[in-house]
């Protein structure tokens, strides 16, 4: 298999951004899988403000400024980051690239971030556990049976995860037109159509075929049924019946570091306080659940006026480049969480795609940085921002 790693290595030379990997991936992966990490729901506009408000949104130089011995380090729930960047839970990675949850957990463990473990996740826990380096945290949805949602975390606390981010967005799972379209199912469900499609990815297909079709690993599947689309199956395993209540139960019911995934709401920082919660994450879900939702940097400006500081703040949805970090911890966020950026990676060249992708958030971040005029990102602030009118 070594021709493949050489074809793999051959397209990231060619990829210097975030859209170029999602380039070579678009090359790299049958349409049915390519679409399933870079769709979203229904009309896809969620998606496309995520992008724009970034865009709205520009930085301003404050040069000159002595930037030689600036940082991009700093500190999220009393623990050293690198950068403020983590990957955010991604289910299904083994579509992607074989044991892809490895490569994934591996690659944020050299760049010194946390890897979020998706609920969704196709490879053992305790083999990501050891990939991770003791810088994973896990990804939960509160099941429709807690005691399923209870072994889990009982699991994840043995093999020493100390950090839960509890997502509560998804109700109902998007309607991701894509996926219909191409018929991603659970398990996979073979056309003409998908096979010659497949044949037209060889690269793709010498790595999957050993392994056979991804398997949900932390999720329980019922022997022999298959569901029509992903999000269906995860229709079938989450509990639409969630409210702070639950949120609390979960509270009580783990120690460590706890966030809330999948915030729209201001006023539910409030709630979230009183829960005991440790962070929230600003999500809109990537443009994947609620079409026509706001974006989540639009947003932020008023979580952080709500938070006075009294919970750390995350945001993701439609983070591309450094700058985009730099914009957003200047207006109130801890650190970024992204998902396609590294599975885009991950697709071309497993680990080395994602330690690329990463390397080129590194780069650009510290770009931005030193161009702006920040010797560290505690000096970031919304005077560095200015709001483009359309």
């Amino acid at each position: 298999m070594g021709f493949l790693s050489s074809i793999g290595r051959a397209r990231l030379k060619k990829a210097h951004s975030i859209e170029d990997l999602r380039a070579a991936a678009r090359r790299t992966l049958p349409r049915m899988v390519f679409d399933y990490a870079d769709g979203g729901a229904q009309s896809e506009s969620t998606m496309r403000q995520n992008r724009a408000a970034f865009e709205r949104h520009r930085l301003l130089s404050r040069a000159p400024v002595d930037v030689s011995g600036r940082s991009m380090a700093t500190t999220l729930f009393g623990k050293p980051l690198a950068m403020p960047l983590i990957i955010g839970p991604t289910g299904y990675a083994s579509a992607f690239w074989p044991r892809g949850d490895l490569a994934l957990a591996g690659g944020a463990a050299k760049a010194g971030i946390p890897f979020v473990v998706s609920n969704g996740a196709n490879s053992p826990l305790p083999d990501i556990a050891r990939a991770a380096e003791g810088k994973a945290w896990l990804q939960v949805y509160i099941a429709h049976d807690k005691q399923v949602t209870l072994d889990l975390i009982r699991d994840a606390k043995a093999l020493g995860f100390d950090t839960l981010e509890v997502t509560v967005d998804t109700a109902l799972p998007g309607r991701r037109v894509r996926d219909i379209r191409n018929g991603f199912t659970v398990p996979y469900s073979w056309t003409a159509g998908k096979v010659l499609d497949v044949l037209r990815h060889p690269d793709w297909m010498l790595r999957a075929l050993p392994h056979g079709a991804p398997r949900p690993g932390l999720m329980p599947m019922e022997q022999g049924r298959s569901w029509a689309t992903v999000s269906e199956f995860v229709r079938s395993q989450i509990n639409p019946a969630i409210g702070w209540d639950d949120l609390k139960w979960l509270r009580d019911r783990w120690d460590g570091t706890l966030i809330v995934k999948g915030l729209l709401d201001p006023a539910q920082v409030k709630p979230a306080v009183e829960a005991g919660y440790d962070g929230i994450v600003i999500s809109n879900h990537g443009g994947r659940q609620l079409d026509g939702a706001v974006s989540t940097l639009d947003l932020l400006p008023e979580f952080a006026a709500a938070a006075q500081g009294r919970i750390a703040l995350l945001l993701d949805s439609g983070v591309r480049t450094g700058t985009d970090i730099v914009k957003a911890v200047a207006l109130g966020a801890s650190a970024v969480q992204v998902g396609r950026a590294t599975l885009y990676g991950l697709s071309v060249a497993g680990q080395a795609g994602v330690d690329h992708a990463l390397g080129i958030f590194r780069t650009e971040l510290d770009m931005a940085m030193a161009l702006v005029g920040l010797r560290s990102l505690e000096e970031a602030s919304p005077d560095i921002i200015r709001i483009r009118q359309d």
